[in-house]
């Protein structure tokens, strides 16, 4: 997959670096992504695609076996039902890559995160003003 100790600089030079399958399903996730977030800059983080609105909202990347998918504790924390089917760690699910992604809840997932960063946005600048 892709070499470690590459420093990537662009989302595009990141794909590059898969095999046709994985590089298909990382396209999709990008696509959802942005669909459910047009307002966010995607950038490099950590070496891997993240998403940023007021802070990071997710980030992704693709492993021999699976597409990992990073949506912070509160993602996954809010979805854990929803995401019973899959392996999930405190931060991270996991897609295999022999499945379809589940377009649907990779979408309510990132909808939330915009409207939680949003929010903590909101509440951060009205505590400001106070002061």
């Amino acid at each position: 997959m892709k070499a470690e100790s590459k420093k990537y600089k662009t989302v595009d030079e990141y794909l590059s670096d898969f095999p046709a399958g994985t590089k298909s399903m990382l396209k999709e996730l990008r696509k959802i992504i942005k669909q459910a977030a047009p307002q966010a800059e995607e950038i490099i983080s950590y070496n891997m695609p993240a998403y940023k609105l007021q802070g990071v909202l997710v980030y992704y990347a693709g492993y021999n076996g699976h597409i990992g998918f990073y949506p912070t504790g509160s993602g996954i924390a809010n979805f854990q039902k929803k995401l019973s089917g899959y392996k999930t760690s405190k931060g991270t699910v996991q897609f295999p890559l022999d499945q379809p992604l589940p377009v649907g809840l990779i979408t309510q997932i990132v909808k939330f995160r915009v409207k939680e960063n949003l929010e903590k946005a909101s509440i951060k600048l009205k505590s400001s003003k106070v002061k």
